[in-house]
């Protein structure tokens, strides 16, 4: 079929986390990309998220600034990056694509996708810290490390004993 944007009905996503929502087609000769919309609707309401057109590329939720992206030099992939997903990042996601023909008669095709964004299991915090017992000559810099992992979001504190 002539395009044809393919995506998945669902997705699942960690919260915090990032997650790719698939939206792509086959180019086809005489026909080029005008808009791309990807809109978010939840509670019964539908807002454009993310708009691409002759001006370039505009993030029109504030909810989403510096969090969302397309891939820019790929023809034929309209996919949305989410990057630090929110639990309110939840609901249905349309990737709407517009192209104009040769003849300048315009085709709109649309994909939807659910997306569910999901808080992990609390898992404890594992710390390693650097090495122990450090001496260092006054007045000499010094480094201390600590690398850690469990669920986020986690905080780090230092403390002088």
């Amino acid at each position: 079929a002539l395009l044809d944007l393919s995506g998945v009905h669902q997705v699942s996503s960690t919260w915090m986390g990032s997650t790719t929502l698939p939206c792509t087609y086959q180019p086809a000769e005489g026909f080029t990309q005008q808009t791309l919309v990807w809109s978010l609707e939840r509670d019964d309401r539908s807002s454009a998220v993310f708009r691409r057109d002759d001006s370039g590329d505009h993030v029109l939720l504030s909810q989403f600034r510096d969090r969302v992206s397309v891939p820019k030099h790929s023809p034929g992939d309209a996919s949305l990056l989410i990057e630090h997903l929110e639990i309110p990042d939840s609901g249905h996601y349309t990737c709407q694509v517009t192209w104009r023909s040769k003849n300048n008669s315009l085709v709109t095709k649309e994909v939807t996708t659910t997306v569910k964004v999901v808080k992990v299991p609390a898992t404890k915090p594992i710390i390693r810290a650097g090495e122990l017992g450090l001496t260092v000559p006054a007045g000499a810099r010094t480094s201390l490390s600590c690398v850690s992992s469990g669920s986020p979001p986690i905080t780090y504190r230092w403390f002088r004993s």
